[in-house]
Formats: C-alpha cells, sequence, structure tokens
C-alpha cells in the first residue's frame, strides 16, 4: 500500500469515527432537549414495589433503590448533565479566550492576568469544587460557576499560548505595517488560525468538566434530590451493585458514551485526522 493510499485509509477512519461520535453526541443532546418530555414515569414517583428491578415491558431500563422508573430518571439525568457541562464550558472558554487574547497582547493585563490565573490552577481542582460547593450549596448557578472557575485558567493559557504564536507571522506582522488597527488583527489574523486548536481545546474542556460534574455527583455534592444527573444516579445505587447492576450501569454507559463521542469528534476535526 502507497503512502498516500494508507493515508486515505486513515483519514476514511477517522472520518467514520467522527461521525460515529457526532451521532452520539447528538442522539445526548437531544434526549437533555426533549427526553424528560418523554419520560414514561414522574422522576421522583415510586411505580415498583421491588428495587432494583430488572428491565422488562412496563420498565425498560428496571427500576432503581426506591423502586423508581430507572429511564424516567436517566432522561432527566441527562439534561441536568448536559446543560450543566454545556453551561459552564461556554462561560470557561468565551471567558478564558477573550482574556487569553487580550494577554497575549503584552503588558501589564498580561502579567496581572497570568498571575490571577497561575494562582487558581495551583489549587487543585476538585478541592476548590469541594470547598466552594460545601459553603455555598449544590444549587445548580454554583455548579456551573464553580465548574466554570476551575476551568477557564486553562482555557486561557491554551488561548494565550497559540495567539503568542500567531502574533510572531508574517502576515500578522504585514497587518501591523499597514497599521490596522488591533481589533482588525485580532478577529481577522489571529482568531482564524487559532479556531482549530481553540474549538478542541473546548471539546476536551466539555469531556473534563463532565467526568468533574459526575464525581462530585458521586460525592453526594452535585445536583440535589429529588432531581439528579448522570452521576447522581450512579451514587444512589451503588449500594445495590450486587442486586441489580443495571441501575449503576445504565447512568455510567451514558457518561461513557457521551465523553467517547466528544472525543471521536474532536479527533476527526479537520487537522487532527490528517496528522
Amino acid at each position: 500500500m502507497t503512502a498516500a493510499a494508507a493515508s486515505r485509509t486513515r483519514g476514511d477512519r477517522l472520518a467514520t469515527s467522527g461521525i460515529v461520535g457526532l451521532v452520539m453526541v447528538v442522539f445526548w443532546l437531544v434526549v437533555a432537549a426533549v427526553g424528560p418530555a418523554f419520560a414514561p414515569h414522574p422522576i421522583g414517583v415510586v411505580v415498583d414495589p421491588d428495587v432494583f428491578s430488572p428491565a422488562s415491558a412496563a420498565l425498560p431500563l428496571g427500576s432503581d433503590y426506591l423502586g423508581r422508573d430507572m429511564l424516567s430518571r436517566v432522561l432527566s439525568a441527562a439534561r441536568y448533565t448536559v446543560v450543566i457541562a454545556a453551561l459552564a464550558t461556554a462561560l470557561a472558554a468565551i471567558t478564558g479566550v477573550l482574556l487569553g487574547l487580550a494577554a497575549a497582547l503584552g503588558g501589564w493585563l498580561d502579567m496581572l492576568l497570568s498571575r490571577i490565573f497561575d494562582t487558581i490552577i495551583a489549587i487543585p481542582g476538585l478541592m476548590f469544587a469541594l470547598v466552594v460547593i460545601a459553603s455555598l450549596g449544590a444549587s445548580v448557578p454554583v455548579l456551573v460557576l464553580t465548574l466554570a472557575v476551575i476551568y477557564t485558567p486553562g482555557a486561557f493559557r491554551t488561548a494565550r499560548a497559540l495567539a503568542l504564536n500567531v502574533t510572531t507571522l508574517d502576515f500578522v506582522t504585514v497587518a501591523r505595517a499597514r497599521e490596522e488597527r488591533l481589533p482588525y488583527i485580532v478577529v481577522h489574523e489571529i482568531l482564524p488560525n487559532v479556531a482549530g486548536p481553540l474549538l478542541a481545546d473546548v471539546g476536551l474542556r466539555f469531556v473534563f468538566v463532565v467526568l468533574l460534574l459526575s464525581g462530585l455527583s458521586f460525592l453526594g455534592l452535585g445536583v440535589q434530590p429529588p432531581s439528579a444527573d448522570l452521576g447522581s444516579l450512579v451514587r444512589e445505587n451503588i449500594a445495590g451493585l450486587g442486586l441489580g447492576a443495571w441501575a449503576v450501569l445504565f447512568p455510567a454507559l451514558a457518561i461513557a458514551s457521551l465523553t467517547v463521542g466528544v472525543n471521536l469528534v474532536i479527533d476527526a476535526l479537520p487537522g487532527r485526522a490528517r496528522r
């Protein structure tokens, strides 16, 4: 097989994996958007006198440790997981990228922002989240803001590093020689050349946020009862793993499929699949 043919084969494989990942991500986005409307039972209502019942026609995913319908709870929990993670990621990415591009211009702003974010990033994320959420409560706004603060420094450092590399290139020098205004240089010269890596970074941060949110929920500091996210469902039913494993495996598989799907899409992004 020639090098060109091998490259095409690898590109086709990555493109296929990207499609698979996109299908998985779109599926969970649809579930988050409309899933709770199709839940067969209210999420907090006990519908089965037996706990950890196996899957059946009446209960497609069985029941949980209280006899509640697992399908209804997974549909509702997926919305909390996806929405909280998406909001936190978007807030962290927008704030980090804007501040990172501003810091790449140098001067006192660069020094100030770098010192602030270096201080934040030095604190372990889980420890920071535990302290903040234990102090302020585990409401959805607190979860979103806490997760956003944890991952903003990484977005800032990535955006700043990418922008610093681009500002040294010839076309930026030419734009400065033409005396173009700074907003024009940032928007038309720098951003188009860092958009791909930044998009991949956003995807990775979404995965990190989902995993940290699930970890916090497993510790009891995530979405509070009677509502739940996917990590909460694992924590609620972990005691009955030997009796009703599916009550733990279904939300765990949901977390895994969401994060794996995002990773597959990231790997298939233009410029990554060709390397």
